[in-house]
């Protein structure tokens, strides 16, 4: 299908849950963007290395006893050499953590029984916050089922804080940053706004060890900026400006996509040199054009498409589907329904192959 005269339509994504407040009861909705290039998924894949430990080296054999003399009246003959003790074997390396898996969610889990039914090959999650619903905090066992990646969705924190927060959790080791920024109703933020706010995530990964993963970045409503990459070319050549020339600290970028071809979406993107979080995707392509996904079947063919192009692709660190519940999915989209019980999206979610 010719895309180029089927713009994608950027998605508005939910604003940090607040306390007591839910991501999954906000609406998104469609808005209109600027026409794009023929886009296709593709992808490229790599291979592991074993992990067997090599066994430890065998001894060398002990040395014989030497003969004794013949008898004489001299005086008695040495006793033979004692034989060489035989060297213990070399303990083995211990094991490096096994990674987390790429799979995961965007939505602000809280229950319990939605994380056993999720975990194990949905490996991760973020609700767009710096900490999970307090829920989650006081439950341990449901805590550390699924690993939370915490978020600062714009400028809005207190270094001292966060920081604070960070090294309590000593497992985290991944930031997520900025939200949207050329989404007017999300973080909102200029190119040259966000370079001068960038020094104060380094300066958390700085002070905690973690990576930093954004600008989660995607087609927007900025005027000027709706294009991702125009956005992100404007941001580098500010902050280069503005630090003599350095870049920015970025470990992996994000990215955010609700439509065909995330495969060349990513394409795009690569031209920064940075591996990808695609926090966010889904396909909610609505236009009437014989390519609208407008049944659960589109939707969960087209799940399996966008995780394959994610899984193959070695660029591709971590990918999350959006979302989890809504009580009135137009989109087909929600991997959960009553509490604890997956949709058919959400056990073909679980069930796809992972390489």
């Amino acid at each position: 299908m010719n895309r180029s005269q089927t713009p994608p339509r950027p998605l508005i994504a939910p604003l940090p849950p607040a306390d007591g407040d839910t991501v999954d009861g906000r609406r998104r909705t469609l808005v209109a963007m600027a026409g794009a290039a023929l886009l296709t998924a593709c992808g490229g894949g790599g291979s592991g290395g074993s992990d067997t430990t090599p066994a430890a080296p065998s001894p060398s054999p002990s040395p014989a006893p030497a003969p004794s003399p013949a008898p004489s009246p001299s005086p008695s003959p040495s006793p033979a050499p004692s034989p060489a003790p035989t060297p213990s074997p070399a303990p083995a390396p211990t094991p490096a953590p096994a990674p987390v898996a790429k799979r995961g969610i965007a939505y602000d889990l809280k229950d319990a029984a939605d994380f056993s039914a999720l975990n194990g090959p949905v490996a991760w999650w973020y609700n767009w916050a710096l900490q999970p619903a307090s829920t989650v905090q006081a439950n341990p066992s449901i805590a550390q089922s699924m690993a939370h990646v915490p978020m600062l969705w714009n400028g809005n924190f207190d270094t001292a804080q966060v920081v604070a927060a960070l090294k309590a959790r000593p497992t985290v080791k991944h930031l997520l940053v900025l939200n949207e920024p050329n989404l007017t109703d999300q973080a909102n933020m200029t190119p040259a706004a966000a370079a001068a706010l960038w020094p104060r995530y380094e300066e958390v990964a700085a002070q905690t060890g973690v990576q930093i993963v954004g600008p989660a970045i995607t087609w927007g409503t900025m005027s000027g900026y709706s294009d991702p990459v125009v956005w992100l070319d404007a941001f580098y050549a500010a902050y280069r400006a503005a630090n003599g020339g350095r870049d920015p600290k970025i470990d992996a970028l994000a990215f955010h996509w609700y439509d065909y071809g995330l495969g060349g979406q990513l394409d795009r993107l690569t031209k920064y040199g940075k591996p990808f979080w695609v926090t966010e995707m889904a396909n909610w392509h609505s236009q009437n054009d014989g390519a609208q996904i407008d049944t659960a079947a589109k939707q969960k063919a087209q799940m399996a498409d966008m995780v394959a192009t994610c899984e193959a692709r070695s660029d591709v660190v971590r990918y999350a589907w959006f979302t989890g519940r809504w009580d009135n999915d137009v989109h087909y989209t929600s991997l959960l329904g009553a509490s604890g019980v997956l949709t058919a999206l959400g056990q073909a979610y679980r069930q796809q192959p992972a390489t």
